[in-house]
């Protein structure tokens, strides 16, 4: 099930993975009025983040959004605004147990949903408030659910759980060295964790927050652990919204797209320029022709790349330029963040002097100053290259 190594598009070749993010909480703790799924981070609501995750996910067919009836619309929006695909928005229940089961019968009860939804073989089920969660976690709960029927990720405790008695005095306190702390995400066999949510008591339903116990209760699943990164943490003071800032800020930076056409000369340089890269920062490179609809460019823009190069060796760049400009406009990338955009113009002719003429770099001056209204920053720069022939 696993994709291949870089390969966002690859499917797995067994029944699809859905995954069933809870997003029905009153954020009490945090404060004020906003549930903490829809307080913006950088200007998004903190959901989309967490959707974004999952969409990049290539082998994830479904993901379930569920809601307090309240937020239907505001999460509608959400979706629209932010161009999310594969997305269900399902009305929520008045507890956490309630409302996960709530979205795991799309996919079993007719009554439930205007249409069924193809039946996962694995479904995730993850908090919408844990944004920060990668292919690489997800898959081992998967693959590790598909071996025992149920997984979840495990983070080692920080701080030793006491016990107090009547009194309000210490009782006694657990060897921290012996327990873990209960993460998300979690995955389970379907069949499994429905038919646990299935048989349910109501007292479950409603003061139970774990799910990896009702698999054990209900259906005798024990649950493989799998030890999980620091960054699966979750929202839920407002110190963590400053937190989770500030590492969105942090991973703007850290990501460079540098893109090619396929003329050998101009690929050889976009390769150089990767290599060189990629030991301080994550660099996507890709050859392709813009004028074509390229998957693998889709998912970088739905991977929320803000930082571009381009190189060709064009006379006219900026028609090629303008179709990636429509491409991002369309993902609504810069709704949220500037867009680095650096244009590499590479000459490869023999003259001494550069083939590209100050009338074509007063279009270019005109450009940039058109889409920066689009909050898309372009730059340029002219590189003289000379292909060795060996």
């Amino acid at each position: 099930m696993e994709p291949s190594s870089g390969s966002r598009d690859a499917r797995p070749v067994v029944p699809p993975v859905a995954a069933v993010l809870p997003a029905g909480g009153s954020g009490e703790r945090l404060g004020g009025a906003t549930p903490k799924q829809f307080c913006a981070v950088q200007g998004r609501p903190l959901v989309s983040y967490t959707v974004r995750a999952m969409e990049r996910v290539g082998w994830i067919s479904d993901i379930i959004v569920v809601v307090s009836p309240e937020n239907i619309e505001t999460m509608k929006s959400i979706i629209e605004k932010y161009g999310h695909k594969r997305v269900m928005i399902v009305k929520g229940g008045i507890t956490r147990h309630r409302s996960i089961f709530n979205g795991l019968k799309v996919f079993a009860e007719n009554e439930f949903s205007n249409h069924l939804l193809q039946k996962p073989e694995v479904v995730i089920i993850h908090d919408a408030v844990r944004p920060f969660v990668e292919e690489d976690i997800l898959s081992k709960v998967v693959m590790a659910a598909k071996e025992h029927g149920a997984a979840g990720a495990i983070r080692p405790l920080v701080s030793t759980v006491i016990a107090s008695a009547a009194d309000g005095c210490l009782d006694h306190s657990l060897e921290r060295a012996r327990y873990r702390a209960s993460e998300m995400p979690q995955a389970f066999l379907f069949d499994i964790i429905y038919e646990a949510y299935q048989q349910c008591t109501d007292y479950d339903l409603d003061y139970g927050t774990e799910c990896l116990h009702l698999a054990l209760k209900y259906c005798k699943t024990n649950a493989k652990l799998v030890e999980g990164t620091a960054d699966l943490w979750k929202v839920t003071y407002k110190r963590d919204l400053y937190a989770a800032e500030s590492i969105i800020k942090d991973n703007l930076s850290q990501q460079v797209c540098v893109i090619t056409n396929v003329k050998e000369a101009v690929a050889q340089v976009g390769f150089l320029l990767r290599e060189s890269l990629k030991s301080q920062i994550k660099v996507e490179a890709i050859s392709i022709s813009l004028s074509k609809n390229d998957s693998h460019l889709q998912n970088i823009l739905s991977g929320q790349c803000y930082n571009f190069i381009c190189i060709n060796d064009k006379k006219c760049v900026i028609q090629e330029t303008q179709q990636l400009v429509d491409m991002l406009e369309k993902s609504n990338i810069p709704l949220l963040y500037p867009v680095v955009l650096i244009l590499v113009h590479l000459d490869i002719s023999e003259n001494i002097s550069f083939s590209i003429g100050m009338e074509e770099l007063t279009r270019i001056k005109k450009f940039a100053r058109e889409v920066k209204k689009k909050n898309i920053l372009v730059y340029g720069l002219l590189i003289q290259y000379k292909v060795r022939i060996s």
